[in-house]
């Protein structure tokens, strides 16, 4: 009996042997993965900046009141265009022409005490000459025209005051553009005190040119020294004789046609947001763009050289950073980091980690793991839309 268990026993674990011997002979190996790989090519590329900008006009001017005085009257419509020079308010001139009259009467009656003391002192100079007169007469006589001389000059300034306090009941504008709103009406007193704004006299109106109008934006002092370095470093060429384009989007949605282009930079960050002032100028000849108005802009600020450009989904993130998954000359995966910046739409632009002819994997990232062996197939773009293959009955 234990003879014959154990050559059931001996059957069995050979049976066994022969099963598991059969499995591993007809195992079939795991395929080699597909994926789709891009080569890599450095091109020149724009480097643009994205910025939230305000519309202030080229010039503004307060029309301010410089005599006091009633208004009479409005002579322009609000919101219209008006020249330098041109009138806008008139002042009651009363008392100013009352005032001018005063000074001419007072300076009238001192030239007519000048000449008399000229042709005194004249006359006290020849006696003097005879011995008629003494030398003390000539002295005072020569004191008393240069006095009344002097009291001329006065009296002259003093109408040339009352002149211009008499030219400032009409008032100008000092400045080509818009006339804005009447902030007084006719009968109103205004003053030549200050105002609310800190400047001497009533303000009356406000005047903006805006023919041609600024875009005031910041750019954060990170961004500004990344684009320093890379000018310094020769990887990125200044546009348009140093002035960078900005293309400007409208509240609407809708593109504004004309460019604006960089025409400032401020020397100083400031300190309680840590951004740098900046300002572009654009043509306004349909007055589209308003004081106030917040425009979206895209700024280009010069040509990146040996710029590479991949689809998003090929940048991957871990905990150390950004990296890319590429196959070496071997058909093997390698982990390669990575530093990027923002590209167009759905890409990144690659500033540093990457070569040209570098084969980088775009599809199939899910089944390459680095080290791993992979087989390759160029990646197209599904933006490109294929040519359609004619039907069998166009042939």
């Amino acid at each position: 009996m234990k003879s014959s268990y154990l050559v059931v026993l001996c059957t069995l674990l050979a049976g066994c042997s022969k099963s598991g011997n059969d499995q591993q002979a007809g195992q079939t190996p795991h395929p080699t993965p597909t994926v789709s790989t891009l080569i890599v090519k450095e091109q020149q590329l724009p480097l643009q900046k994205a910025f939230v900008g305000r519309v202030t006009a080229l010039q503004s001017a307060n029309v301010v009141a410089r005599v006091s005085g009633v208004i009479l009257k409005r002579l322009y419509q609000e919101g219209q265009e008006v020249h330098k020079g041109q009138e806008l308010f008139e002042l009651d001139p009363g008392y100013y022409k009352a005032q001018q009259d005063t000074d001419l009467a007072i300076l009238a009656e001192d030239q007519a005490t000048l000449n008399n003391a000229h042709i005194t002192a004249k006359r006290d100079h020849q006696q003097r000459a005879s011995g008629a007169v003494a030398q003390q007469v000539v002295d005072d006589a020569d004191a008393v025209e240069r006095s009344t001389a002097a009291k001329v000059k006065a009296d002259q300034a003093v109408l040339e005051t009352a002149r211009l306090n008499l030219g400032y009941t009409r008032v100008v504008a000092p400045i080509d553009g818009i006339a804005g709103q009447q902030q007084v009406t006719p009968g109103s007193l205004v003053g030549n005190g200050t105002n609310d704004s800190g400047s001497n006299g009533s303000l009356l109106t406000t005047i903006q040119q805006i023919d041609s109008v600024y875009i005031q934006f910041t750019i954060s002092a990170q961004e500004w020294l990344q684009i320093k370095s890379m000018r310094q470093q020769g990887r990125l060429h200044s546009a348009n004789q140093g002035q960078g384009r900005a293309d400007l989007v409208l509240p609407d949605g809708h593109s504004y046609n004309i460019p604006a282009f960089l025409d400032f930079s401020d020397v100083s960050v400031n300190p309680s947001t840590g951004a740098i002032g900046m300002r572009a100028q654009v043509h306004n000849p349909d007055h589209l763009l308003l004081p106030g108005m917040y425009v979206n802009i895209s700024l280009t600020i010069g040509a990146r050289d040996h710029a590479v450009v991949l689809p998003q989904q090929a940048v991957q993130q871990d905990s150390k950073g950004a990296y890319v998954l590429k196959v070496n000359s071997e058909g093997k995966v390698e982990q390669q980091p990575v530093t990027m910046d923002n590209g167009p739409t759905g890409q990144w632009v690659i500033t540093s980690g990457l070569h040209e002819g570098d084969h980088m994997i775009i599809k199939g990232l899910q089944n390459s793991q680095p080290g791993s062996t992979v087989h390759e197939q160029p990646w197209q773009d599904p933006k490109v839309q294929a040519s359609p293959i004619p039907s069998e009955s166009s042939h």
